[in-house]
């Protein structure tokens, strides 16, 4: 097996994802005139809409390769809980509370089993977001996909006072981490490319691992609606990041001109050290595509850290603000800057 495997060599170049992303944004200028204008947050996990007092969002997001883990094990009962989860969690960012969901399939033949499958992911995803799904669309292309694609938008809203922009993040300020179920719906691609090159099937047990591989891989990544939500009424909170594709680079986005440094990262969950182990993968990939065990960041003053941290089980003060441009991780030799 080739050494030192990584996210572009299994498929996706995320340099090449972003320059992409940078042209589609650059062709939209255009922007609507009194109420529903934008509030602009340039960088922001949400996009936000003005509503008079309130701010609306809108987040959208899929659940990605994960789906082929789910094909291949023929279990479709929790991929609508991380359909869920990467909207929701992208959401909250902002301060905003998820309302309302749709959810789109696209579908090469129409299958009542695997639909009815997802559909009780969905329907618990929504119950941990205290969310209503309004609506939906299955679409059959069987000339435009092979197999399944699962995605989804949600509407979410905030107070305009109360929205959390990152720009009160300053140097000094502490950064809690909220622990991941494991992988979550990033990365997938690199992981599967990991165990296959391996010659491990799903459904192979691995050293290290309490279930089979693809038991490991399915496990729906955490919707932190309620806990977040929780600690914004009790603390008082400059900025947060959901740890999603990209990893740590995510906390780049928060305020230009700040930087993190992350002194005592949280412990990766056993997959993470399969994998790597396995692929022979850096330090430096791992940290900039998985979550590495933090699937949430939170940003406030050291003593409203101290006190998060001492009233929720599992969070943890991994870091600190700084004045840089750079996320590091002084103890692993990491240093990550803008794409």
């Amino acid at each position: 097996m080739p050494k030192g495997m990584t996210y572009a060599k299994a498929g996706v170049d995320i340099d090449k994802k972003s320059s992409s992303i940078a042209a589609l944004v650059g062709r939209l200028s255009y922007k609507r005139k009194g109420m529903g204008r934008p509030v602009d947050l340039p960088g922001h996990f949400t996009g936000l809409i003005d509503f008079g007092e309130y701010a609306l969002t809108l987040a959208t997001d899929g659940v990605g390769t994960k789906l082929l883990v789910a094909e291949a094990l023929d279990k479709w009962d929790t991929v609508g809980i991380d359909c869920i989860a990467m909207n929701v969690n992208d959401t909250i960012c902002a301060g905003a509370e998820p309302l309302a969901f749709v959810d789109y399939i696209a579908i090469d033949e129409p299958n009542e089993k695997v639909t009815s499958e997802i559909g009780k992911g969905l329907e618990a995803g929504a119950e941990m977001s205290n969310m209503t799904i309004v609506g939906g669309e299955i679409a059959v292309l069987p000339e435009v996909v092979k197999g399944l694609d699962l995605a989804g938008t949600c509407l979410g809203m905030v107070h305009k006072k109360n929205i959390i922009s990152g720009a009160s993040v300053r140097p000094g300020d502490a950064l809690v981490g909220l622990p991941s179920s494991g992988i979550h719906s990033n990365g997938l691609t690199l992981a599967r490319k990991v165990f296959e090159k391996s010659g491990l099937r799903y459904t192979d047990k691995v050293s290290g691992l309490k279930k089979s591989v693809g038991q490991e891989l399915l496990e729906p990544t955490t919707i932190y609606v309620r806990q977040v939500l929780k600690i914004l009424r009790k603390y008082e909170v400059h900025g947060m990041a959901n740890i999603t594709g990209g990893g740590l680079r995510n906390l780049i986005r928060l305020k230009k001109g700040i930087g993190f440094e992350i002194d005592d990262p949280m412990r990766p969950q056993p997959i993470f050290d399969v994998m790597q182990k396995l692929g022979s993968i850096s330090d430096q990939e791992m940290y900039q595509i998985f979550n590495m065990g933090m699937g949430f960041g939170i940003v406030l003053p050291e003593a409203e850290a101290r006190s998060l941290v001492r009233g929720h089980p599992g969070a943890k003060i991994v870091g600190h603000a700084v004045r840089s441009e750079k996320i590091t991780v002084p103890d692993l030799g990491l240093s990550y800057s803008r794409y």
